[in-house]
Order: structure tokens, then sequence, then C-alpha cells
């Protein structure tokens, strides 16, 4: 076990196999050193989270379904690295997408759920730049989606 799925069963965190694509596209996309992950739902192991930040769903919940979109991503990561999570050098970026209403103003706070984890998780590797912003209906009414930008080794 290298030093990341170590830290991260430290946590209590286990990285579930990679979540295939549910449509026309592939789950990732390397190009040099630069590792392009497909937006990740809100999908943890009971199933889909879904909801509307700003009507039936709370700031804080949000921010627990970004941090599943997270554990998503770091998945996608491994399975691009031939099962060694450790070749990951950085996140580089996030762009999170919360499923919300039109006055709900605090998407930051629920993307902070994935950028909080994974900084926890990758120390200085999981500090990232990031875009969080609100979309009208995400797929299957899954609170949050994240893509993420990724360097590895």
């Amino acid at each position: 076990m290298g030093k990341f799925e170590a830290k991260l069963a430290e946590m209590g965190v286990t990285l579930p196999e990679a979540p295939a694509p549910a449509a026309n596209y592939v789950p990732y996309v390397q190009v040099g050193d630069t590792l392009y992950v497909s937006g990740q739902i809100s999908k943890g192991a009971a199933g889909l989270v879904t909801g509307k930040l700003g009507d039936d769903m709370e700031t804080a919940a949000g921010a627990e379904a970004a941090k599943i979109c997270a554990i998503a991503l770091l998945s996608q990561v491994k399975a691009a690295c031939g099962g060694d999570l450790d070749r990951l050098v950085r996140v580089v970026k996030l762009t999170g997408f919360v499923n919300s209403t039109p006055d709900f103003t605090e998407q930051p706070q629920v993307i902070n759920g994935a950028s909080d984890f994974l900084g926890e998780a990758l120390g200085e590797a999981g500090k990232h730049s990031r875009s969080a912003v609100s979309a009208a209906a995400l797929p299957f009414g899954v609170a949050v989606e994240i893509e993420g930008i990724f360097q590895v080794s």
C-alpha cells in the first residue's frame, strides 16, 4: 500500500473500483503528464446522492456529496495509473457543479467538501485551483458533479 492509500485508510476511506462511464465517453484521458478525469457524480455505496441545494438539501449534506465525488475522482486516477495512486503528483484543478436553486449562493462551501478532503488525504499534492458553479439540474438528479485535472508521473 502506497503513502496516499495509507493516509486514506487512516481516514477510514477505501477507494472503490473506478465507476464506469454512463454514456459515450471515456472516464479519463492522459496527455503527457496531465490526466483529465471526466465528471464524477455523487454516487456512494448507498447509491445516488440526490437533491437540490437551496431547496431540499442543506449545504453540509452537499459538502458530503462533494466528498463522495472526490473519492470517485481518486478512484479514476488510481485506475489511470495502473493501480498505483502514488503516481499522482498533484491535483491541478477541480470544476464543481452544484445542483442548486437560482438564489443559492453557497456553491463554494459545497465544493469545499471535495477540496478539504483532497487536502487532508493528499497533503501538498492535494492543493488545487478550482471553480464552483451552480447548475439548474445534474444527471439523475444528483446533488454534485466534479471533474478534475491531475498531474501524474
